[in-house]
């Protein structure tokens, strides 16, 4: 029991401490590209000012200038924005320790697409999120990223591909939580490992009195701008596990690969209102067409989806019968599942009240997906999910 009250607490805590900084990080890093793309040049400014903007928020107005490169002398002050992106990451580390690593068996695998060991499903996630990174460092250091569409291509056939490797490795959710955590590591390491670095050897310049180098604050640009277009993408997919038609229907990587496409075609529409350009509308037409594809291919169902056995009305009893010897093990007044002390979120399924009362979440979850049971644990058949869906279907 206090094992159990432990990891609930640890993620409780942890999981709430990488959403907070998340929104820090995510709301400075948003108002800083708007404010850099809304920056106007203009007559009398100061040497090395590239634009100025004026805002008003809070009941005053805000006078900004931004120096490209730096300014000519190091001002007394300077407020640095790291420790929100570094916040988020180790956070959401330790997150993935306590919910995936340590209950790798419900969350990361499913012995009906592989049958692996906690420890092998751990190595994995942990070895490809750092090859990933690495294979991207590797393209951005070799001048690929500075041929911005062709590199934007690539890096999008890459994390499609990883995205589809994923979906056949591991469980639904641990595809997507995984593909999610190499994107935030990404995001995180460009910052720890060319925009900090490069912020501070031009601040070293500046106080031996040397001009900077121009190539730092390019290089720090270019990471920032791969960070703006992979945000969007990334919260969806760290918030996915709180949807099952997404990531445990029979085409999950599909879903992500369209995901991943419109954040970027999103933020594209901000940029250019930043920039002051007209507004491309067009780009709402594609993300509503996006959303659409998304919503018909999370009704294809389960990978594992049968046609019931009969096409008479299954039967209540027959119903019954699955959810008790599937579910109710954990979902009971009195789980008797090692290590599950409560009814997962509540939801108790050890009665036929109980069951009819909860016809659309168990559809939902083990009938049209195959998020419940997690990492199929308790074996549930093909053939089995079938009956539940026609049966939820006629309880519409």
């Amino acid at each position: 029991m206090w094992a159990s009250i432990i990891s609930e607490w640890l993620s409780l805590i942890f999981r709430w401490l990488h959403v907070i900084a998340a929104v820090a990080w995510i709301g400075s890093s948003f108002y800083f590209i708007a404010l850099d793309l809304s920056l106007k040049p203009r007559e009398n400014l100061p040497k090395g000012v590239m634009g100025e903007a004026w805002q008003v928020h809070g009941g005053g107005f805000y006078h900004i200038v931004k120096y490209l490169v730096a300014p000519a002398q190091m001002p007394s002050e300077l407020t640095w924005f790291k420790w929100e992106a570094y916040t988020t990451w180790l956070s959401g580390f330790v997150l993935m320790i306590v919910v995936y690593y340590l209950n790798a068996d419900l969350f990361l695998i499913d012995k009906s697409i592989l049958d692996l060991t906690p420890v092998q499903a751990g190595l994995f996630s942990f070895g490809s999120l750092a090859l990933a990174w690495l294979l991207y460092e590797a393209a951005c250091r070799s001048g690929l990223a500075r041929h911005e569409l062709p590199f934007a291509i690539g890096g999008y056939v890459f994390l499609v591909a990883l995205t589809f490797a994923f979906a056949h490795v591991l469980s639904g959710r641990g595809a997507f939580n995984q593909i999610g955590a190499i994107i935030g590591t990404i995001m995180v390491a460009n910052v720890f490992a060319v925009i900090i670095p490069n912020q501070k050897k031009i601040v070293a310049a500046l106080l031996a009195g040397e001009a900077p180098d121009p190539r730092l604050g390019k290089a720090g640009k270019e990471r920032s701008v791969h960070n703006n277009y992979l945000t969007l993408p990334v919260v969806v997919l760290m918030i996915s596990n709180h949807y099952p038609l997404l990531f445990g229907t029979r085409y999950n990587w599909v879903i992500v690969a369209i995901v991943l496409a419109l954040g970027p075609v999103i933020r594209h529409f901000f940029n250019e209102r930043h920039k002051g350009n007209a507004s491309p509308w067009w780009v709402w037409g594609v993300a509503g067409a996006g959303m659409i594809a998304i919503l018909l291919l999370s009704a294809a169902g389960p990978r594992d989806a049968k046609t019931a056995a009969t096409s008479a009305q299954p039967s209540f009893a027959q119903v019954e019968e699955i959810v008790t010897s599937r579910c109710s093990m954990c979902h009971a007044a009195e789980p008797v599942w090692d290590g599950i002390v409560t009814a997962p979120k509540g939801v108790r399924l050890d009665s036929a009240e109980h069951i009819l009362r909860n016809a659309r979440l168990i559809a939902r979850n083990a009938a049209w997906s195959n998020a419940m049971p997690p990492g199929n644990i308790t074996e549930i058949t093909g053939e089995e999910r079938a009956v539940l869906a026609a049966w939820a279907d006629a309880q519409q």
